[in-house]
């Protein structure tokens, strides 16, 4: 009796995402890392790094294929986001990282935007990812020394600054419309203002300016100036009874 031979079926592939997808399950408990060639040239550009259960938790990627990692994507659970890493300058070193809150929402960028080395530039943002504050080592001591703060519609509202680097704010800007309104300043390092300069519309033309000479916390000095900025008119309390005393005008 013949038997029936058997005509051996064509092998037909998996997808490549399939594929993937089954590799990763599949050996999971054995390997720890599967290599992509993303854009099939030839060189490997995506790296996944897998837990023991078989979980994502590290994304490594070499976006502009040339061979060195220049981003990394951190994972946790069931691959949820909880921080990105980027080299944008492209010199082989971490120069941005991206926070990410639990439930996946972007809360804080931290950049070495001189790239000099450091992180000094830190973003944070709200719930609805809207940036509401800005802080900045324009120094480089490591010691923040700017902190820029945004209104709901992500405009710049208030900055200050520690200009003397004593680790307190000596100098206070306000802004309306976008346009900078008032700058206070501390001068005796009393972290005080006891002065204040208020500015003419979108020209940012000085308009008057008000002082606390002896310091005790009421103003005792005032300067006006015309729309092109000229001195107009000085007062004065000498004896500092909130009334002005001496007036002056060129």
């Amino acid at each position: 009796m013949m038997r029936e031979k058997v005509r051996p079926e064509k092998f037909r592939p998996l997808p490549a995402t399939v594929a993937v997808a089954v590799f990763l399950l599949a050996s999971s408990a054995q390997a720890r890392v599967a290599q992509i060639d993303s854009n099939f040239d030839g060189k490997m550009d995506q790296w996944h790094h897998v837990s023991p259960d078989g979980k994502i938790f590290k994304i490594e990627y070499d976006k502009d294929y040339d061979g060195t990692v220049d981003q990394i994507e951190h994972f946790r659970g069931e691959k949820i986001l909880v921080k990105a890493e980027f080299d944008v300058s492209g010199d082989g070193k971490i120069d941005r990282v991206q926070h990410y809150s639990a439930a996946g929402k972007l809360e804080r960028i931290e950049k070495d935007s001189q790239m000099r080395g450091s992180f000094d530039w830190n973003e944070y943002y709200d719930g609805d990812e809207k940036i509401v504050r800005l802080e900045i080592d324009e120094s480089g001591d490591g010691e923040v020394d700017v902190w820029r703060y945004f209104d709901e519609n992500q405009k710049a509202m208030r900055v200050d600054y520690d200009s003397d680097g004593d680790g307190k704010v000596d100098r206070w800007d306000y802004f309306a419309n976008d346009q900078l309104d008032k700058v206070e300043f501390d001068t005796n390092a009393d972290a005080k203002p006891d002065q204040w300069q208020y500015f003419q519309g979108a020209s940012s033309t000085i308009a008057k300016v008000e002082n606390d000479t002896n310091f005790d916390g009421a103003v005792d000095q005032w300067e006006y100036f015309d729309a092109a900025g000229n001195l107009t008119k000085m007062e004065a309390d000498r004896n500092f009874d909130g009334k002005p005393d001496l007036v002056q005008e060129p």
